[in-house]
């Protein structure tokens, strides 16, 4: 397959590899239940003749040395599920559903299933409650949680706008009589509503919803401020209130948040009783509330503003702290909120010899302390990969946990029982199901991974390609950071290959050592992939997100010259074949090399590029950039 581009019938053989992989799935989530023997795994394959992908689930039942001694016969489709949880006890599972309205395909409707072992015993039309607008089911609100006492559910919705009318407009005459709270508010139906930008469009304002089951009765908490858009709620282990992140939107403009962490916002706690706290302190960017078996709460945070992505805390509230605050009119936080992982600058040492770069990822598993509530496991960005680690809340002790088998990336989807669940994959393996026992403190290295899942067979070559990091180093430079990193991989069938020099968007963001349907079709239809983590990339340190700022254009686009010419010197490559590829801020270093370096650079394709910045401005969701 290696040469089918300079084949005359190509643009087949193209085709017939995209289709190829395109039926590769990938996992998307999983959880544990209570006894950490039975796996329930979400995967997502792109079912090209509907134009969208397909969701379905696959359960695994685990004996117990955690080997695999039964499995689901056929995948479930759950496509149109928005939302899952099973209750605290696992007696229930919740379901937020979305369908098409039989009366109008254009619009759709939101159901609330509650479902037993045996039967539906809730199905409730959200839409037709009219209380609210669309439930949120994006990765940065969405939200969906059960009481401990398994009597209430939470989540999020887009709060119910008053309907408005121009202001000359022939009323009937009833409407003259209606009472004034219900009457339409004349002149506001083209006044300018700020949304939260990329893949949140249309929404606006969001509020929390509480569900009594009882008697299927519905609570939007009303004292939450204006100024705030809350997310990511949960139950405070009590059942007696909801934790979660309220965003921030009394600026004069406000930016996107997707792949965006350094918008303002609070972690919050509000009780059902109706009192309203703030846990977290100003001036900061905080994510992914988490509860751990003992009652105390973590999250994540950084200083608010600066790059859109950078390194980021692990922070802890005990549950003593928590409830002097809720029980007290004082609002000072400060004191009760204790670092366990601080920001880090280059790198540090810790535990088995290891070097950690800090924390880069967006959530905390949902699921994710040992039993003992003592030990917390996460994943993150670390150099070419990703990692995951096991930290103990009280010392701060760190030890890697990922699965070495070869290199590649390993994502933890959940933790129970001191089972842990995660994903492995590599640009060279599509994701695979691990799951392994939780050691003892201080011994967590000596994690023994289990392969749940059977592993997706990858073509030939893009399953034998060659995989080579590759370190770089500005020699001669004076700046504070001058080190970066690049993934190369292409065909290992002793010919040499166009290259393409591939520069991540974001900027802050990194190319990892996971599955990657682009890098494998490159790699199939003969291309060798040069995947450049410039500095301002996550994943190396503070200091390296930071340095790019006010060097955007200059020091980007040295590091990528740098990559290609360190490419050409040791890879299988045609130096008359090379060939630039981005999106977004990539876009804009692809177009910015192709102009600098033409004799260089053969052909330019530019995804989405930030190349207009003076018409952008006014149109952007990300005007900091």
């Amino acid at each position: 397959m290696g040469e089918i581009w300079r084949m005359g019938s190509h643009m087949e053989s193209v085709i017939k590899a995209y289709k190829t992989l395109a039926k590769i799935p990938s996992i998307v989530g999983g959880r544990l239940n209570n006894k950490g023997n039975r796996v329930t795994s979400r995967w997502s394959v792109r079912n090209l003749d509907k134009g969208k992908n397909t969701q379905y689930l696959i359960d695994y039942i685990l004996d117990d040395k955690l080997n695999v001694i039964s499995q689901s016969d056929f995948g479930v489709d759950v496509s149109h599920e928005l939302l899952t949880a099973v209750s605290p006890k696992e007696n229930f599972k919740a379901v937020i559903r979305e369908e098409k309205d039989d009366k109008d395909s254009s619009k759709k409707k939101f159901f609330l299933e509650v479902w037993s072992k045996t039967s539906l015993k809730h199905s409730i039309d959200l839409t037709s409650l009219d209380i609210h607008g669309d439930v949120y089911a994006d990765s940065e609100f969405g939200s969906l949680d059960w009481s401990s006492d398994e009597k209430h559910i939470v989540y999020i919705a887009e709060k119910k706008l008053k309907k408005s009318e121009p202001f000359i407009k022939r009323k009937p005459a009833e409407d003259q009589n209606k009472e004034s709270g219900k009457r339409p508010t004349p002149g506001e139906e083209h006044l300018l509503r700020e949304d939260w930008g990329e893949q949140l469009t249309g929404k606006y304002q969001s509020v929390v919803v509480i569900c009594k089951l009882a008697d299927e009765s519905f609570t939007v908490l009303e004292n939450i401020p204006d100024n705030w858009c809350p997310g990511q709620v949960r139950f405070t282990p009590s059942g007696d209130g909801v934790v979660g992140v309220a965003w921030d939107i009394s600026g004069v403009r406000r930016l996107g948040l997707i792949y965006c962490t350094n918008r303002p916002a609070y972690i919050f706690c509000h009780t059902l009783a109706g009192k309203l706290k703030k846990l977290s302190e100003a001036n900061k960017a905080v994510r992914s509330p988490r509860f751990s078996p003992t009652g105390d709460l973590v999250w994540l945070q950084r200083e608010a503003g600066g790059p859109h992505h950078a390194c980021h805390q692990l922070v802890r509230m005990t549950s003593n702290n928590l409830k002097s605050i809720l029980e007290s009119d004082d609002d000072v936080v400060g004191d009760k909120v204790s670092v366990v992982i601080d920001i880090v600058q280059t790198k540090k040492e810790i535990l088995n010899e290891g070097t950690f770069y800090g924390i880069y990822c967006h959530n905390l598993p949902s699921k994710c302390f040992s039993s003992d509530g003592k030990r917390l496991v996460f994943s993150t960005q670390q150099q070419n990969e990703i990692r995951s680690y096991v930290v103990d809340i009280d010392s701060g002790d760190i030890t890697d946990i990922s699965n070495n088998k070869s290199p590649g990336s390993t994502s933890v989807l959940c933790v129970q029982s001191d089972v842990v669940l995660a994903t492995w994959s590599s640009l060279t393996t599509p994701g695979q199901v691990f799951v392994g026992k939780l050691p003892s403190a201080r011994s967590e290295r000596a994690i023994a991974w289990v392969r749940a899942s059977a592993p997706a067979a990858a073509p030939s070559d893009v399953a034998g390609a060659k995989l080579q990091y590759v370190s770089l180093t500005h020699e001669d430079s004076a700046d504070d950071v001058s080190s970066f990193t690049a993934i190369y991989m292409g065909p290992d069938a002793g010919g040499v290959y166009p290259l393409v020099c591939w520069p991540h968007g974001g900027p802050h963001s990194a190319f990892s050592n996971a599955y990657s349907l682009e890098a494998a079709f490159f790699t199939m239809i003969g291309f060798a992939c040069l995947l450049i983590n410039y500095r301002g990339s996550t994943g190396t340190g503070d200091a390296s997100i930071f340095f790019l700022p006010s060097r955007i254009g200059t020091s980007d686009v040295a590091d990528c010259k740098l990559a290609t010419e360190k490419a050409l010197d040791i890879f299988p490559v045609n130096d008359k074949k090379l060939l630039l590829y981005g999106g977004s801020h990539g876009g804009f270093l692809v177009t910015h090399l192709s102009g600098l370096y033409s004799d260089l650079y053969r052909v330019t394709v530019a995804r989405n590029p930030v190349i207009d910045l003076s018409s952008m401005y006014n149109t952007t969701d990300i005007a900091d950039w």
